[in-house]
């Protein structure tokens, strides 16, 4: 099984590092900066990186995506969706790939962006799923280029994923996120233990990822849309009681973005 590790960039990204120890072979998900990498790898010697993993195009998760293809020859591995530098190989929805020897299914999430993709590896017993910027901890990302239509039904189909699959999205945002979830539901037991146990870890700066499916199912009002708490938050909102789960998503979306 490959090993993960985080190598932080700008101020809240983290690039993910895929790591097979047995052959020194890695991978990189979505380099908005090459410098984190390469000084890693002058501090690895004997490492190659064989492949850089992009979930979507903007430009803190390409930004250091030719460098890297340059110092590296790495495979550039995107969206088909999307114009991402220096692409080998495009990816559609449903495409299998294999990345450091193991078998990841691609999943097309619109929402943040037209294009976006998340790659999910069903290991049956460490599940991993690398999100981008579709569904973080206790959120999701902003409706950029899609519709909450779309952002709500990519969010339904990573719920779906077995509960204990490991999620690395790409930025530091949990703290914020929950402290909004926690205005929606003031009353979710889950949510307030996990705000007190990730405002600890922020408080001595330590990383609050990954998540997983199970722990967003309970917390993160962007994938609870069928909780009586979260349809009441809405209709607050709106003023409106019969709503869809997709029109609650879009809702508690809306407030986010004004909160």
């Amino acid at each position: 099984m490959i090993q993960i590790e985080a190598l932080p960039a700008f101020t809240d990204n983290y690039l993910w590092l895929l790591q097979d120890h047995q052959r020194k072979v890695c991978a990189i998900v979505d380099p908005g900066d090459a410098r984190p990498v390469l000084q890693w790898l002058d501090a690895h010697p004997g490492w190659t990186l064989s492949d850089i993993v992009v979930t979507h195009h903007h430009p803190d998760h390409i930004g250091g995506v030719a460098e890297l293809k340059a110092a590296t020859g790495a495979r550039v591995l995107g969206p088909a969706l999307e114009s991402i530098p220096l692409r080998d190989v495009a990816l559609e929805d449903n495409q299998q790939v294999e990345i450091l020897g193991l078998d990841w299914q691609i999943l097309h999430v619109p929402g943040h962006t037209l294009g976006h993709i998340a790659y999910y590896h069903a290991d049956p017993v460490r599940p991993l799923l690398l999100c981008g910027d579709t569904l973080f901890a206790g959120g999701c990302g902003r409706l950029f280029e899609g519709t909450a239509e779309q952002m709500h039904h990519s969010l339904s189909r990573l719920a779906a994923l077995p509960e204990q699959t490991l999620v690395y999205c790409t930025h530091e945002y949990t703290l914020s996120n929950l402290r909004f979830a926690c205005a929606v539901e003031p009353d979710n037991p889950a949510l307030a233990a996990r705000f007190s146990e990730v405002t600890r870890l922020r408080e001595s700066n330590q990383i609050t990822l990954p998540t997983s499916i199970a722990v967003e199912k309970s917390t993160n009002p962007f994938l609870r849309s069928d909780s009586p708490a979260v349809r009441q938050a809405a209709a607050r909102q709106t003023g409106n009681e019969a709503l869809s789960a997709s029109a609650v998503f879009a809702a508690i979306r809306s407030w986010k973005d004004r909160f």
